[in-house]
């Protein structure tokens, strides 16, 4: 009679370890916000190491795959004596439990050519204007994805040599800042069956403000755009086109990582060493629409948005500069616009049965 009460707890215990709905709340979020952590300092490590003419490497985590087990379990066993027995009743109870952990994180080197030639070449200048499209203000994302508009000059870095950008596109992008937050620019796909998809952009003139309308204007100007034309086409070229066209020489993924790694402060005695790439020491801090720094120094950040460490330094943005971390974060969304993936397939993951 008195084993009762414990047989009855034995048999209850396993049917309360139910592991798997309540793990999803805590692992979804902890496994997808070490999964954009991760990313983030991959990709500033990756421009701090192109700042040192080092070879960037990026790791993809192809799968994640988590698995529990939990086992219970109680003792329990006792002796009933009679009165004449010498050691009398005795009763001995225990129980343990067994947690096991064992996720599964399956990582993908991404190389081969695909991944190369998505690294090298320059972005579809219809994905940079659906970004701005999407709500990015135009100053920015010209800033930082083209190198020329109609061939009107931005900031370059090429051959580890700073040119600074024509006054004409600084101005201009302000302008077509202004313009856009007007409402007074726009983009659509137009399907030819000749060309396939076309991005149009077109500046609008009904309901629009006499001085959204000047500065549209100047900025056509300063662009060498047609004042005649509403709608240009879209094309990649580093040269200008017809009246009718706006020729972009948009970027690759691997211009826009060296164009932010010009922002790098790179400690003195590395660039004394020629550790680093020279020529960029009077290069301002402060590109045409796009202000960026990356912080140095020997000691661990205490407030970071992404930090690394490299050359026995550590290398970092500051969580409250926004700007940086815009920057960086466009980064990464041009990286899957660039589809720079691998079009391999995936390793076979075998999990056995617990």
């Amino acid at each position: 009679m008195k084993l009762a009460p414990w047989v009855a707890t034995a048999a209850l215990l396993p049917g309360c370890a139910q592991l798997g709905p309540k793990s999803i709340a805590v692992d979804r979020f902890d496994y997808s916000t070490a999964i954009a952590d991760s990313w983030k300092q991959q990709t500033l490590l990756n421009i701090v190491k192109l700042r040192y003419m080092d070879l960037p490497v990026f790791v993809d985590v192809a799968s994640v795959v988590a698995g529990y087990s939990m086992q219970t379990g109680v003792r329990a066993s006792g002796t009933l004596s009679t009165d004449q027995a010498v050691q009398g009743d005795f009763l001995t109870a225990g129980g343990e439990a067994v947690y096991t952990d064992r996720p599964t994180i399956t990582y993908v080197p991404m190389t081969g050519e695909q991944f190369l030639r998505g690294l090298m070449t320059p972005i579809d200048p219809k994905n940079i204007f659906f970004m701005i499209q999407s709500g990015y203000a135009a100053d920015f994302i010209l800033g930082l994805t083209v190198e020329s508009l109609n061939g009107v000059r931005n900031r370059s870095t090429i051959g580890g040599v700073v040119r600074e950008a024509d006054p004409e596109f600084r101005r201009a992008l302000e302008l077509v800042r202004e313009v856009q937050f007007a409402g007074a620019v726009g983009m659509r796909v137009v399907d030819a069956k000749d060309k396939g998809s076309t991005a149009v952009v077109f500046f609008r003139r009904d309901d629009v403000a006499p001085e959204i309308l000047e500065k549209a204007a100047e900025a056509r100007r300063l662009l060498k755009l047609s004042p005649d034309a509403s709608s240009f086409t879209l094309t990649f070229s580093p040269a200008r086109g017809g009246d009718d066209e706006m020729s972009v020489n948009s970027r690759s993924m691997l211009q826009i990582m060296a164009a932010f790694a010009s922002y790098v402060d790179v400690p003195e005695e590395h660039l004394r060493d020629h550790r680093a790439s020279p020529g960029l020491e009077g290069a301002s801090s402060e590109g045409p629409n796009v202000h960026v720094r990356v912080h140095s120094g020997t000691e661990a950040p205490r407030d970071a948005f992404a930090a690394v460490h490299y050359r026995d330094h550590w290398f970092w943005i500051e969580d409250g500069d926004w700007q940086t971390k815009r920057a960086i974060t466009a980064i990464m969304f041009f990286f899957t616009l660039a589809e720079t993936g691998s079009a391999g397939k995936l390793p076979l993951i075998t999990i056995p049965a617990q």
